[in-house]
């Protein structure tokens, strides 16, 4: 496929174990380590340092998936805000990127970001499901945004139609495999766990850039070249 690098989030302590496998493994991955607002419950007490401890081992690494989220009718919002901060100061310390994942809590987000220190090199909202009309505060915060291929999905047409509009140099890709899959008839790479929900696939980045690219009526070619740059610049060149 001509992959150069990925990055490969974490979502709690239960999995930054095989994020530094994978890390091992494949020259490609880049890690980032974080608590995903889901999991912020599920965490041990000693969570932090365990978090410092990742980030420290692995100077390239990132932090996340962190965020916020309502979308969980048992959100615990309130921890999920003390979380996020935590994390985001980390970040800013160790002048690391942060990935960051927000459902139904962009106003929150803003404001929690108003409070905060801006992250030198900036910070990614993957697969950016928020209104149109906040993108030029993200941005002006540092923010990056990413599509996946869910959003090729009919019903998901609204906010495809936001990536049209996104700041060409804030522009990123993704999968987020095995999550949110592709609509089955455009899916070259279609799977399903053993219960027979569909599960996305990586290679299906390919898909992204040709989608992307009609919708940004662009060549494949320019715009891989302009997320290369952007990418580098956020996460950092090879």
């Amino acid at each position: 496929m001509g992959l150069r690098r990925a990055v490969v989030t974490g979502s709690g302590v239960q999995d930054w174990g095989g994020v530094a496998a994978l890390t091992e493994t494949y020259a490609w991955v880049l890690p980032s380590f974080g608590v995903h607002p889901w999991y912020v419950g599920d965490q041990p007490e000693d969570w932090f340092e365990k978090l410092a401890a990742w980030l420290q081992k692995y100077p390239q690494a990132g932090v996340g998936e962190i965020g916020l989220d309502r979308w969980l009718p048992t959100a615990d919002v309130p921890l999920q805000v003390q979380m996020f901060r935590k994390q985001w100061l980390l970040a800013h310390q160790l002048r690391r990127v942060a990935t960051v994942h927000c459902l139904q809590a962009f106003g929150l987000l803003e404001e929690t970001l108003l409070e905060l220190p801006r992250l030198d090199s900036g910070f990614l909202l993957h697969s950016y499901c928020g209104p149109l009309e906040m993108v030029p505060a993200f941005t002006r915060l540092g923010a990056y945004f990413s599509v996946s291929p869910y959003f090729l999905h009919e019903r998901k047409a609204h906010q495809w139609q936001t990536f049209k509009h996104v700041p060409l140099d804030r522009l990123l890709l993704e999968t987020d495999a095995p999550d949110m899959w592709p609509p089955m008839e455009l899916n070259p790479h279609a799977l399903y766990d053993a219960e027979g929900k569909p599960m996305n696939h990586p290679a299906n980045i390919v898909l992204m850039y040709e989608h992307v690219a009609m919708l940004r009526q662009m060549p494949v070619e320019e715009l891989a070249g302009q997320v290369a740059e952007n990418f580098a610049r956020l996460f950092g060149s090879e």
